[in-house]
């Protein structure tokens, strides 16, 4: 079913790879995920985009035939998480998801709250196709969904993704370990309630965005309650 890839991606489970982020793409890139349905596909976060050819190839050395990429789901407006967006975007003609409360900032082009100043560099403003409002959002994927929860706390609008896979709860908290700062709009009480809320989706694996992959329940909420208790 699937092509033959090399060491440009890492299997989580099937149908659902790590493709981009650190040594896979490029060092600036947060983790990239691609998952996997009968007959849709969705990427959560982009990277920074430097490393945008590198990691198309490590899309499509994943990507079953016939399955197209139609979400590009965002966890938050962070450059890191978001500035290859547009390039996947125009690569792959999907839907951009994103909570509307770091919408504005993408939208707009602020390199400061999205941190593109951190990283030297300019987020060009580019739109939002689908904007996140509730606490929980389902997104189906043909016979299938993605759950979205509101997880404010690093950002306003910080997202967390869970999918069902192999009768396993697998969570995408890409910036749990935060950082948090003024400067990025995060907000400490709020942060504290969002990591009660993902500890309670009692995940089998958690996806973080710059920690690596944490497999078993015990290991998931080991690590997100170090940083309840930090």
């Amino acid at each position: 079913m699937y092509k033959t890839y090399f060491n440009s991606s890492i299997k989580i489970v099937d149908d659902i790879f790590q493709v981009g982020g650190g040594d896979l793409t490029g060092a600036g890139d947060a983790a990239v995920f691609l998952v996997c349905f009968e007959n849709q596909a969705a990427l959560i976060d982009s990277g920074c985009g430097n490393g945008h050819e590198q990691l198309v190839e490590n899309i499509f050395a994943c990507l079953p035939d016939n399955v197209e990429v139609s979400h590009l789901l965002l966890t938050h407006c962070h450059y890191d998480h978001t500035g290859g967006a547009e390039a996947l975007r125009k690569q792959f003609g999907c839907k951009i998801v994103c909570h509307e409360l770091d919408a504005v900032f993408l939208e707009k082009g602020d390199s400061s709250i999205t941190a593109a100043s951190w990283y030297g560099a300019t987020l060009q403003p580019f739109s939002v196709d689908i904007k996140i409002r509730q606490p929980l959002t389902k997104t189906k994927m043909g016979a299938d969904e993605i759950l979205a929860y509101h997880c404010p706390g690093h950002s306003p609008g910080s997202v967390v993704y869970v999918v069902e896979k192999e009768e396993k709860t697998i969570l995408f908290g890409q910036d749990i370990h935060g950082p948090l700062h003024s400067t990025l709009l995060s907000d400490r009480k709020d942060y504290l309630n969002s990591l009660k809320l993902i500890m309670g989706l009692n995940a089998d694996i958690l996806c973080e965005g710059h920690f690596g992959i944490f497999r078993g329940k015990n290991e998931v909420r080991r690590f997100i309650g170090s940083y309840l208790m930090s």
